[in-house]
């Protein structure tokens, strides 16, 4: 019996495991779109075209300036946000607002307006972006500094409109009327910022929120106004 005993126990604590490869089931793929637990689709962009990869990137970009002329969709801009819209801008207003508009004044090469437009854009939206996390905000640092971004393509059009008008020969009227597609660039700006932003912050502390982001876009506003002249 007590032989038995041994063997019984033995025969317990001895146990082997052998898996038969035939009935390991799994699925192993790469670079194939599949589709996730919730529903949404997976890229997988390793085996992508560039091609491909860059006009997703286009339309993504694309797909941000229209819900910010149009910011009905108030979490679109932060969802997937990106720099690619703010560089853009910052680098076209920059370009279009370097230099003097006098051809006959060589001493200037436009270099000191090239670098203040970044210093502005760039600095200001991080300092803006900090006061709103100071604030309770509850929102990330790069979502912000992509909202800031973005929101000012309403200034960037609106230095276009002040270009073109600066082509026809100058007068009260056509200041005024520069005057006007300015404000207009800045207050479209700012709403749509805080169309954005405002559900970001808590309840009473929003008016704290909208002074900096208010003086971000009107400082530079009044860069398009000034050296449009």
């Amino acid at each position: 019996m007590a032989a038995m005993d041994g063997e019984a126990k033995l025969d317990m604590y001895d146990v082997t495991y052998v898996v038969d490869p035939q009935h390991v089931e799994g699925e192993m793929t790469v670079g194939t779109k599949q589709r996730s637990t919730l529903g949404e689709p997976e890229f997988n962009t390793l085996d992508e075209p560039i091609k491909d990869t860059i006009l997703r990137d286009v339309r993504a970009v694309g797909k941000k300036f229209f819900h910010v002329l149009y910011p009905k969709e108030k979490k679109s801009l932060l969802k997937e946000w990106d720099l690619w819209g703010p560089l853009i801008l910052c680098t076209f207003m920059a370009m279009i607002l370097q230099g003097s508009t006098d051809i006959a004044d060589s001493s200037n090469d436009g270099g000191p307006e090239f670098a203040e437009v970044f210093v502005i854009v760039w600095i200001g939206s991080m300092v803006v972006t900090l006061n709103s996390k100071l604030l309770g905000g509850n929102i990330s640092f790069f979502q912000s500094v992509c909202v800031l971004g973005y929101c000012l393509l309403p200034t960037a059009i609106a230095l276009i409109l002040c270009r073109i008008i600066l082509i026809v020969q100058q007068s009260n009227l056509l200041f005024t009327l520069r005057l006007v597609i300015s404000m207009i660039g800045f207050l479209w700006a700012t709403y749509a910022s805080m169309a954005f932003l405002g559900d970001s912050q808590p309840t009473g502390r929003k008016a704290l929120a909208v002074y900096p982001i208010f003086l971000f876009y009107f400082v530079i506003s009044w860069l398009v106004i000034s050296h449009t002249t």
